[in-house]
């Protein structure tokens, strides 16, 4: 099914029941009308970090299901799957043949050996701290082959994510024939994770770096037009960086607007809200919340750093079971930017503010995306944070079935559903159409939709000091 206009979820494929056939049991029985699309977190036979190590895209995990039930699901929803186009585990087949063949193997040329991309002498302690990095040591690991020799390779993140090198021609092929793989199994959409990394230049930060960064995504979007798919570059960054690809006519997230949004309910204030929405383009996913934390870097500038500190402290205040050790080393975190919390926890279990930033983001530019979690309004999870001493599994609860039918009768979730129905079946939010954002006071914003002919407009008028709000459609009130 491909792309459309209609809201999308985000699921882990054991998060809502234990596997895929119970994620479609919970989509038809509770989310027809109210979900068009699924972003189905990754599937395949993984290491790590949550499924984010693949060993083998061309397999799905037995513990989730089959490929029959990843076109089952991509039957009635249109389907966007993850792509690691930084890095693969390091229990793959390509790393496991390097590692046992070493310069014999076919392999070597997919991943970035440190003896060959810097100079002799090289890395100087400079190298290394001009490295954009998410550890605090050098993003390398020693890899001990089976000749008795042993090198470094580069390692952005955990353990088990060995970095491929997008450059040379053996990766370019695994990247062009994965991307038909998913393609041919029923996906619409391609999540580029950790694009920003993908690129390497000897002297730079090796994060974003351009041109290369451009000559790659081109190069992406080739494979994916001939495979009939859209790509989705993923970048937790200065707003400025997502804007620049959107500029060149991709799809993008809005990572901004959940900071943005906290700031504003917190504040009572609309003035910075609506100078984002104003700036933000159509063709974007929205969000709130996701698989990882809160991102406090992608609003820097469109807060100022007093209202970024305001917002971060108001949040360990004002949230639900949310604590700073949560989102630190301790707890495994792997970026500092980024706060461990239920969006619903971070307003601190309050249906009301959680309605109106629900709302916010559905009249917001863009398609919303929900998380699960998000969509079932849930609370922080201490309990699985603490068993596994995982910061941002205080955000991946894992539903029952049974939990799930109480979950979804609670007035909150019930609210927050016909939400989700009345903005995918509205003409207002065309993503051709046009967008108006007025803020009459300090506190109220206005933010008025309306499809590309002019036929259908939708209003939301909200308060954001005493969190009420309307929703009107042609000047008539939709009832929530």
């Amino acid at each position: 099914m491909k792309l459309t206009n209609k809201a999308m979820l985000i699921t882990y494929p054991d998060s809502l029941g234990k596997n895929m056939q119970d994620l479609r049991t919970v989509l038809d029985k509770y989310l027809d009308g109210v979900v068009g699309g699924l972003h189905l977190l990754p599937f395949f036979p993984s290491t790590g970090d949550r499924g984010f190590a693949p060993t083998d895209y061309t397999q799905v995990d037995p513990a989730f299901g089959t490929w029959q039930d990843v076109e089952n699901l991509a039957r009635d929803h249109y389907l966007m799957v993850d792509f690691m186009i930084n890095h693969i585990s390091k229990q793959s087949s390509y790393f496991q043949d390097f590692v046992a063949h070493h310069n014999d193997s076919p392999y070597k040329d997919m991943f970035i050996r440190i003896n060959q991309f810097f100079p002799d002498g090289r890395p100087t302690a400079e190298d290394i701290d001009k490295i954009y990095k998410r550890k605090d040591k050098a993003p390398f690991q020693t890899v001990h082959f089976a000749d008795g020799t042993s090198e470094e390779v580069w390692n952005t993140f955990g353990e088990e994510q060995i970095d491929l090198d997008v450059t040379t021609p053996v990766t370019q092929r695994f990247i062009r024939d994965t991307i038909a793989s998913l393609a041919s199994h029923g996906t619409s959409l391609v999540r580029l994770d950790a694009f920003a990394y993908a690129v390497k230049k000897l002297g730079t930060s090796d994060f974003f770096v351009e041109p290369e960064i451009w000559d790659l995504l081109t190069r992406v979007k080739a494979n994916a037009d001939a495979s009939g798919v859209t790509l989705l570059p993923e970048i937790h960054e200065h707003y400025t960086i997502p804007l620049k690809i959107s500029q060149h006519g991709y799809y993008i997230y809005d990572f901004a607007l959940p900071m943005i949004l906290l700031y504003s309910l917190y504040a009572g204030k609309s003035e910075r809200l609506a100078h984002w929405l104003r700036l933000s383009p159509m063709h974007q996913f929205t969000t709130l919340d996701t698989h990882d934390g809160i991102g406090v870097v992608d609003a820097k500038d469109l807060l100022s750093d007093d209202e970024l500190d305001y917002t971060t402290k108001e949040l360990y205040k004002v949230g639900a079971n949310v604590k700073k050790v949560y989102s630190s080393a301790a707890y495994h975190n792997l970026d500092v930017y980024q706060i461990n919390s239920t969006y619903y926890g971070a307003l601190g279990d309050d249906d009301a503010s959680y309605l109106l930033a629900r709302a916010i983001q559905c009249f917001a530019p863009g398609i919303p995306q929900v998380y699960y979690v998000g969509l079932l309004a849930g609370k922080n999870d201490i309990k699985l944070l603490e068993n596994t001493k995982e910061g941002r599994n205080i955000n991946r609860h894992y539903y029952s079935l049974g939990e799930i039918d109480e979950t979804v009768q609670r007035p909150v979730v019930q609210k927050l559903f016909a939400l989700l129905r009345f903005r995918n079946q509205s003409a207002a939010f065309d993503l051709d159409g046009s967008i108006d954002v007025t803020t009459p006071d300090a506190q109220t914003i206005v933010i008025r939709r309306s499809a590309a002919d002019g036929s259908v407009t939708a209003e939301l008028l909200a308060d954001l000091a005493t969190k009420q709000f309307t929703v009107t459609e042609n000047g008539s009130v939709v009832t929530l």
